[in-house]
């Protein structure tokens, strides 16, 4: 007998959550403050709802929450003052604000925080609502379980009453579809029907939504369906016909039938038992269109089977035999001028299942010396190295446990080299790969995705060993001496060409270093021109003068040697060609293309770069020209085997 198909796509709620908990609710952004709020998640992990007294309802969807974390302590004044009124002083918030970052994409993102009781609350709720998003089964539901998430919607969309309003219920059928014929189709329910009227929650049950739906958008299709099959004699189907129809049509026939039977007499009346609403027919074996309707809307015909969305892919192959989800220019928000830098773009985009980011490193103007990164001298903001460093330890393998690859794009002096070499060592801690793994030598094959599970990269360019050698001892001396910031200024005088194999050639992408006239360094400044380009105040005649006028700044030659020793298996060199690539025979070198240089190889070079490809890793990027951060047609280079394919993923 075929066995009935079982969508497991729930991921457990725990009861803590089910019951709910009270917080205080605020969002930063725009002033909100909302005290004694119950939040709860339903048992479906659907949504996070809340609400508080003498006020309507609220819900997230779940799916749309891609991270949950502690919050830092607010800094608002007005924030502060409303905590303080209801018994919460800031110096008693630590530990105790729950962060919940929601959005559609990447760019627009809403943070609510939710401060709890205590800290107990606070870390079991952080954790609770963690172990339920990124569920992407959800997103493959059947038609009847995504009827039951708007039900469910509606029921937690109360009113100040705690009422379902009339107008919440036409709104959810507003396309296509005047209030009159909802308003009728609630009155022949035998529910308030009038625009203004309200709806007791206990009395609008899902079968009753379910009937409404079908009043208001009735499935003629599968209507049409079931006369073809009776041959519109009757208005049910016998349990033959059943048989007939689930063996023929919705059987799959490349299945094995032994480990998947036909469908037989017993099955189809476990079908009928399960899904047809009327005892009568129920107890005469067959079903009526309604039932049949019921059953091919359920998870027994899920669009997509689970078992397709868990198809075994073998992970034990070299690095170089895999696509690596790569992100170009990772801290933009928005354009490749004047843009906005974000920290925040490195986690949506790492919980997004991104592998490869980039990290454009400049020395740091203010008093402390701190490294940070943005688009050269393209009038974008600043954003701090080690804040980017938290962010990726955060989120690196929340979604994902195979090996994250920092792509730095590196203009730093020695000195603040050292600084990003120690914020690696110190955050990631045993997540960074400092030395190549005993079984894997560099040089030779790469280890496979398995054998770097959780373990971060840094691609970056090396030293020549005994370059790197000399200077790390000589480093270590003064060190041993007492020197604290001299050794890393001694060695800024070294000869910028003893690179193992240096990358003369531009990188990442092209920086824009202007004029006099042109060129901000002052953040506030940048950040007016940030503001100024979001507004639309920055002309196309602008930005062309400012593209005329850029020289390009490549990245550092001079490296410090701390920060030599952390590059393993992903060293970019200077690529002389395919045939001197397979001549040197080094997995662990790889190079960059950008997407005009890296077509005009596949053109007049496919197969060597196939072959290339099947050795070491490259990496595509975005032509200089893109400044709107649009994306070029990545599958022509994933069709030549191109790992790292890096896309603007700000741009939809």
């Amino acid at each position: 007998m075929a066995k009935p198909y079982e969508f497991n796509w729930q991921k457990p709620v725990p009861s803590f959550m089910q019951d709910g908990a009270v917080f205080d609710r605020y969002e930063e952004e725009s002033f909100v403050f909302e005290s004694n709020c119950l939040f709860q998640v339903d048992e479906f992990g659907f949504f996070l709802s809340w609400k508080s007294e003498g006020k309507e309802g609220q819900v997230l969807e779940c799916s749309l929450i891609n991270s949950v974390r502690f919050g830092a302590v607010p800094k608002d004044p007005k924030i502060l003052t409303a905590l303080e009124a209801v018994g919460k002083s800031e110096n008693e918030l630590e530990g105790r604000i729950v962060c919940v970052c929601s959005g559609t994409d990447l760019v627009n993102i809403s943070f609510t925080f939710m401060v709890a009781e205590n800290t107990e609350i606070a870390k079991q709720w952080v954790e609770g609502l963690g172990s339920i998003i990124h569920n992407f089964r959800a997103n493959n539901v059947s038609p009847m379980t995504c009827l039951k998430k708007h039900w469910m919607k509606l029921a937690f969309l109360t009113n100040t009453n705690g009422k379902i309003p009339v107008r919440s219920i036409t709104r959810t059928f507003a396309s296509g579809k005047t209030e009159k014929v909802i308003f009728q189709a609630l009155k022949e329910l035998g529910l308030p029907s009038g625009k203004n009227d309200e709806i007791e929650p206990a009395a609008f049950t899902y079968e009753k939504f379910y009937e409404l739906t079908q009043k208001i958008c009735p499935r003629t299709d599968i209507e049409d369906l079931f006369k073809k099959i009776n041959g519109d004699k009757t208005d049910y189907l016998t349990v033959d016909q059943l048989v007939s129809f689930l063996n023929e049509h919705q059987r799959d026939p490349r299945l094995n039938e032994i480990l998947f039977p036909f469908y037989d007499t017993k099955r189809a009346m476990q079908i009928i038992e399960t899904y047809e609403p009327d005892e009568d027919l129920k107890s005469k074996g067959v079903i009526s269109s309604d039932g049949f309707c019921r059953y091919l809307m359920s998870d027994e015909n899920a669009p997509v089977f689970l078992d397709r969305l868990e198809l075994y892919q073998e992970m034990d192959h070299p690095l170089a035999h895999y696509f690596i989800s790569s992100s170009h220019n990772t801290y933009l928000t928005g354009r490749q001028f004047g843009g906005k830098s974000s920290v925040e773009m490195y986690r949506q985009v790492l919980l997004a299942g991104c592998r490869c980011v980039e990290l454009d490193c400049w020395d740091g103007k203010g008093e402390d010396q701190e490294p940070i990164i943005t688009h050269g001298k393209a009038m974008c903001t600043d954003i701090l190295f080690k804040d980017v460093i938290q962010a990726i330890k955060e989120t690196a393998f929340v979604t994902s446990e195979y090996p994250v690859i920092l792509s730095f794009e590196n203009h730093c002096s020695k000195y603040q080299q050292y600084k990003m070499s120690k914020y690696c060592e110190d955050l990631f801690g045993d997540l960074l790969l400092k030395q190549p793994l005993e079984t894997h030598p560099v040089g030779k094959a790469l280890p496979s995705p398995n054998d770097l599970k959780r373990k971060i990269l840094i691609k970056n360019k090396r030293l020549k060993p005994e370059v790197e050698k000399k200077q790390l001892d000589a480093l270590k001396k003064m060190m041993e001496a007492g020197e604290t910031a001299a050794p890393v200024n001694i060695l800024e005088d070294d000869n910028e060409e003893e690179i193992e194999s240096a990358d003369q050639e531009e990188e990442a992408h092209p920086e824009y270093k202007f004029g006099s006239d042109l060129t901000v360094d002052d953040y506030s400044q940048k950040e007016a021109v940030a503001i100024s380009v979001k507004k639309g105040l920055v002309t196309v005649e602008d930005e062309q003068a400012w593209m005329a006028s850029y020289k390009y700044v490549g990245a550092t030659t001079n490296i410090h040697p701390y920060l030599s020793t952390m590059v393993n298996y992903a060293q970019p060199v200077k690529f002389q060609g395919f045939d001197v690539a397979e001549e040197r025979n080094i997995h662990h070198n790889m190079s960059s293309f950008n997407e005009s240089v890296g077509l005009g190889y596949l053109k007049t070079h496919a197969i060597e770069f196939v072959n290339y490809n099947k050795r070491q890793m490259s990496r595509i990027y975005p032509k200089g020209g893109r400044v709107d951060s649009s994306n070029y047609m990545p599958q022509i280079f994933w069709n030549a085997g191109c790992q790292m394919v890096s896309l603007n993923y700000q741009t939809p």
